[in-house]
């Protein structure tokens, strides 16, 4: 099950490649994602030393939680195995690269993120981008009319 897209991600960068991590959370955060109370609009990735941290990625405080004093926006680590973890370290050093998150969901009882390398896109590729689905939604409409 899917608790949070990073749909301005998809406009605001041209992804590369995506990737799946782990989280670590503490149980009020795990409580918080299940309920949907995530945003991962600012979020992106970041290094301190050999550990990949999630930073900026906003996880509200659970309304029914006794631990009520936690940040909303630490920086929480992410869980990768060492080959991916270099190979993230080297992408996001690259010039014009960076690390965002896609999307937080679950698989099995775990909770994890969908990580993607990321370009960012000029004005001109937005505007495309706009027209594109602009010209889509024309589409489905003239086929639905004569459809129905």
């Amino acid at each position: 099950m899917i608790y949070a897209k990073n749909k301005k991600a998809r406009f605001e960068y041209e992804i590369l490649e995506t990737m799946e991590a782990g989280l670590v959370l503490t149980g009020p955060e795990v409580k918080a994602i299940r309920a949907g109370q995530v945003k991962l609009t600012s979020g992106f990735v970041t290094f301190h030393g050999e550990i990949p941290l999630l930073t900026n990625a906003h996880i509200s405080k659970y309304k029914y939680a006794t631990i009520i004093d936690y940040e909303t926006e630490r920086s929480r680590k992410l869980l990768l195995k060492k080959k991916e973890i270099n190979y993230l370290k080297g992408k996001s050093q690259e010039h014009g690269l960076t690390i965002i998150p896609l999307s937080i969901y679950t698989k099995g009882r775990h909770i994890k993120l969908e990580i993607g390398i990321a370009r960012g896109k000029k004005l001109y590729d937005k505007r495309r981008t706009i027209k594109k689905r602009e010209v889509d939604r024309q589409i489905r409409r003239a086929l639905k009319e004569q459809g129905g």
